[in-house]
């Protein structure tokens, strides 16, 4: 099954979601330094990262639940589907609160709730982006139909003649 949002023949949700996670998981980086080495500026740079974070991965979001929107009912893929959605509105959720915990600290201090969110949503973001990985390589799911080890480029014209 193809993905109904697509720019240049590529599904535009898994090119997003690099950003989000990227961001959000190099907050978690910068909160460790931070806890170890006690340096002013990692704590500010692990908010400024959420941030970008949350706001890449609520677009993403929208890409993700186009996608998923197309996916036939009942069946395991739309079950998984709903899994990874929801898990990452999650997932945003915890790293929101951990923004706004730290929004109220001076110098954007993490408290303890703070950082027990980031951790708590690094970990499900594992598991949600396992999940994502089980709806591509697994299930098929925005991956096109004239896919294979010798398919043309999807810019090609050949490509748009099979209309990938």
């Amino acid at each position: 099954m193809e993905s109904r949002a697509k720019s240049m023949g590529h599904a535009i949700h898994p090119i997003l979601i690099v950003f989000p996670l990227g961001l959000l998981a190099t907050s978690v980086i910068f909160d460790i330094l931070y806890l170890i080495t006690d340096r002013t500026g990692f704590q500010v740079s692990a908010a400024y990262t959420i941030a970008a974070g949350v706001i890449g991965g609520l677009v993403a979001a929208v890409f993700g639940l186009i996608d998923w929107s197309a996916i036939p009912a009942g069946t395991r893929a739309k079950r998984v589907g709903a899994v990874h959605g929801l898990g990452n509105v999650v997932v945003l959720v915890l790293f929101a609160v951990s923004w706004l915990l730290r929004r109220a600290a001076d110098n954007w201090d993490p408290n303890a709730g703070a950082l027990v969110c980031s951790f708590a949503g690094i970990v499900l973001a594992g598991f949600t982006g396992w999940l994502g990985g089980e709806l591509v390589e697994r299930l098929g799911l925005s991956v096109s139909d004239g896919a294979g080890v010798n398919a043309p480029s999807s810019l090609s014209r050949r490509a748009r003649a099979r209309g990938a």
